[in-house]
């Protein structure tokens, strides 16, 4: 049996912070039901390359979630969607504060209807203060996190990432949030709603900044890939034009790297002593280890890096990534079947437990795939679901 496999959630977000929280759920057997628009779907269909028209992102944010295409706001799909609710454990909604209220389905209504509901709302800001209205996506939580500023070469601009990063963090704290709240619920037979803005789990992993301006009027600054806790700590060019991360950490592991690239004396420097004073002289190291790997290739820097201890990692892309051998063997990516694609690669579930694993049971579904099924689970008739679908209701 599968943790999680007694939950039944409803994933009525969109994009990507929402739908990651309940795919790690689905993971691990929740029996996730996804709310899309029956016209316009979920925008994340529309993220990333598709092959043959079918949205590759889908499959794996999307998977081990049946599929219901219903018209949140009208107030038939509003009916709807309080059947489904009183049936649930777990509501997963990322509209702006004020919408669901709107629509019929608040916080009050729902648990009315159900005492013991968990509903988690996410949105970029928060449900209360000034913020709280603005439209909010994952980039503005990056760039008001700290993050930004804090990213890029120090003598450029703010850098954004590439991906979804805020999104993801507040994902998978929204799925640790979940399983607070059924703790309590457990304990209490209460539910209750989690407020989880985006801006929130991404300025806790940029760090103590704000504690250290507070205390200290400090303002951290961009540094590249250095710093400020430890040297030498960067990506290095190597002799085959490849990258390679090095990071010393662990005062041992620094003497191993100075030892390694040919410069032992340094460590017996007073300065060396602490990552905090070996910043102050980042230059130097970095020269001393900069220029030993650009006269390797990346092979052979792994190896002696291996060989003495230190820590080292190849730079990867996607194709690194798949061929990579500890990555394949510990299954961090699988191969999973798929009604259109016939198989595809997916990341595994995110984390390995031994008595109650988790389980990708399938991948993402078209657009109201489950729809008859779902309906008919909460009592409706089939003559009650064409009507549904006659008035465009539902798909």
């Amino acid at each position: 049996m599968l943790p999680l496999e007694d939950l039944k959630v409803i994933d009525a977000s969109s994009i990507l912070a929402g739908p990651l929280c309940c795919q790690i759920l689905g993971d691990y057997g929740a029996d996730v039901i996804k709310i899309e628009h029956p016209v316009l779907g979920d925008s994340m269909r529309g993220h990333g390359e598709s092959k043959d028209g079918i949205p590759l992102w889908w499959k794996e944010v999307s998977r081990n979630k049946r599929t219901l295409a219903l018209n949140l706001g009208k107030p038939e799909g509003g009916e709807v969607f309080r059947k489904l609710a009183a049936t649930a454990d777990v509501v997963v909604e990322n509209f702006r504060p004020g919408t669901f209220e709107r629509w019929g389905i608040g916080p009050e209504v729902l648990h009315q209807i159900n005492p013991g509901l968990v509903l988690v709302r996410m949105t970029g800001f928060g449900q209360t203060g000034p913020y709280s209205s603005r439209a909010g996506f994952g980039t503005l939580a990056e760039a008001m996190s700290g993050f930004a500023h804090l990213t890029g070469p120090e003598d450029g601009p703010p850098t954004l990432p590439a991906f979804g990063l805020a999104d993801s963090i507040a994902g998978i704290a929204a799925s640790s949030a979940v399983l607070t709240a059924l703790r309590h619920r457990d304990r209490t037979g209460e539910g209750q709603v989690v407020d989880l803005s985006i801006l929130e789990p991404i300025m806790t992993a940029v760090g103590p900044g704000p504690t250290v301006y507070e205390q200290l009027g400090i303002i951290g600054q961009r540094h590249g890939n250095r710093s400020t806790n430890n040297a030498p700590r960067n990506t290095y060019l190597t002799k085959d034009d490849k990258w390679v991360a090095v990071s010393t950490s662990a005062q041992s592991i620094a003497e191993r790297v100075m030892q390694l690239v040919g410069h032992p004396e340094v460590i017996d420097e007073p300065w060396f002593a602490s990552g905090h004073t070996r910043v102050q002289h980042v230059d130097e190291l970095d020269e001393y280890v900069g220029s030993w790997i650009r006269e390797r290739n990346q092979a052979e820097v792994m190896d002696a890096f291996k060989e003495a201890g230190a820590a080292v990692a190849a730079v990867y892309d996607a194709k690194d990534i798949v061929e990579d051998e500890h990555i394949r063997e510990s299954e961090m990516l699988i191969d999973v079947p798929d009604e259109d694609l016939g198989s595809v690669l997916q990341h595994n579930v995110m984390w390995r437990m031994s008595k109650t694993p988790g389980e990708i049971r399938f991948t993402g579904r078209p657009l109201g795939q489950d729809t008859d099924n779902i309906l008919g689970e909460v009592g409706y008739t089939d003559a009650e679901i064409a009507r549904l679908r006659e008035g465009e209701f539902i798909k």
